[in-house]
């Protein structure tokens, strides 16, 4: 007999139901897209995008569940076409069945091409789960057939009350005292993956006998005794990714090329590592070296056609010169102050004197009128107004600290040291 306690306390969590699901409610909540979709029966092709832990998995579980349909399951990291065929001639005898596949992003594109036409004929609903951006690992004929659904991360809220629920419905943690005294390590460590966090409760509770009380310390340790070796399709490869993004942030070229050479043992794909590279480029080097967006796309571009084992050579070269550039995340604080102040504001109205007039009826209403061209005025200068009444004034980018960026904060400041304080 199946001794359910054995199974990781993860999977003996997984919600059934939508009622149970917890997060995404912009998706699966009472307005939310996938549960209208669920409750018309008309449930599409869909991608589900978002970091690991997060509910991919369990939504095509229970969009499965409650359109009850025939349901089938691929990993993209050991199927093949040949596999994806056999479940498609299958398909073609039952009533719409589901095709969910894990980490679509590793399919290549003949494997991808295998399911085109079983998707545009409704053969199948394809369910794809990535953790990686759909514009650049799904191909654009299997994505357009299919609609993309983004996955937020899980705030504290949402991981605090899963340990909750999971110490007081698990029918093996329930019949002991788990106290959570202190809950900072168990946040940070599962860094938002809810799979994550689980299997960090279940390893103290089968590491402990009797009462526990779970503080930072403990998580610490308990964590540190279970790192496992390199797996690119399991914890280690965000776990060292992200101890490589950190590195790079931090200036550190040696610890860079470390935990880049882990990657490269354990066989991580080269655009995997390059992408987070031209991310990092922006995110936290910016206008303090602008080069370095240009270098690591540039790298992006040289792996993607050199493959390994020479690919390696460039991916070292490129880390090291991100390690090595100043820093700067002005860029990143200024979009995320500009898209509280649209969450915030709404869509406020554009000012007149800079709006589009294609038409007479626009300009007879005032578009663009007053609009003063830069060039025509000294130092390609017009102190004129371009924000919304309401939010005129509003500084959302704030020069970093090093010498490329200083320079512009003195531009700035000559130009617009009265409105924006620079």
């Amino acid at each position: 007999m199946l001794n359910f306690s054995s199974h990781p306390l993860a999977e003996r969590m997984r919600p059934t139901s939508l009622s149970d699901l917890i997060g995404q409610e912009h998706l699966v909540g009472d307005n939310g897209i996938i549960r209208k979709a669920i409750q018309s029966g008309n449930v599409p092709s869909m991608i589900l995008w978002g970091p690991p832990g997060v509910g991919k998995t369990t939504i095509a579980n229970i969009i499965a569940h409650e359109v009850k349909r025939p349901f089938h399951t691929l990993s993209a990291v050991s199927a093949g076409v040949k596999d994806v065929r056999e479940i498609i001639e299958k398909a073609k005898y039952s009533s719409r069945a589901i095709l969910f596949i894990d980490e679509i992003h590793r399919f290549n594109k003949s494997q991808q091409d295998a399911l085109l036409g079983a998707v545009e004929k409704g053969v199948i609903t394809l369910i794809g789960a990535t953790t990686e951006n759909p514009s650049f690992e799904v191909n654009s004929a299997l994505l357009s057939r299919c609609q993309v659904y983004t996955l937020k991360p899980l705030d504290e809220e949402d991981l605090l009350r899963l340990v909750r629920q999971a110490l007081e419905r698990d029918e093996t943690l329930k019949k002991r005292k788990i106290i959570i005294k202190e809950h900072e390590a168990l946040l940070t460590i599962s860094g938002g993956d809810a799979r994550k966090l689980l299997n960090l409760i279940q390893l103290m509770s089968e590491a402990l006998m009797g009462d526990i009380e779970i503080t930072n310390e403990l998580v610490t340790q308990t964590a540190q005794k279970h790192i496992a070796i390199y797996d690119k399709s399991g914890e280690q490869h965000y776990d060292i990714i992200s101890a490589f993004i950190k590195s790079v942030r931090g200036s550190d070229p040696n610890a860079a090329v470390y935990y880049l050479a882990r990657m490269i043992e354990g066989g991580e794909d080269v655009k995997f590592i390059a992408r987070r590279m031209v991310i990092l480029a922006s995110e936290d080097i910016g206008n303090a070296n602008p080069t370095a967006l240009v270098m690591a796309t540039t790298t992006f571009q040289a792996v993607d056609v050199i493959g390994y084992p020479e690919a390696q050579l460039i991916l070292s070269q490129c880390a090291i010169y991100l390690a090595c550039s100043p820093k700067s995340n002005s860029a990143t604080t200024a979009i995320g102050a500009a898209l509280k102040a649209v969450h915030d504001g709404g869509d406020l109205p554009v000012p007149l004197a800079i709006r589009n007039a294609p038409t007479r009826l626009m300009k007879d209403m005032g578009y663009g009128k007053n609009y003063q061209y830069a060039h025509s005025y000294e130092n390609n200068f017009a102190n004129m107004e371009f924000l919304p009444d309401s939010i005129r004034g509003s500084r959302f980018y704030d020069p970093g600290q090093n010498a490329r960026e200083e320079e512009f904060r003195n531009h700035l400041r000559k130009l617009w040291k009265e409105k924006y304080g620079y």
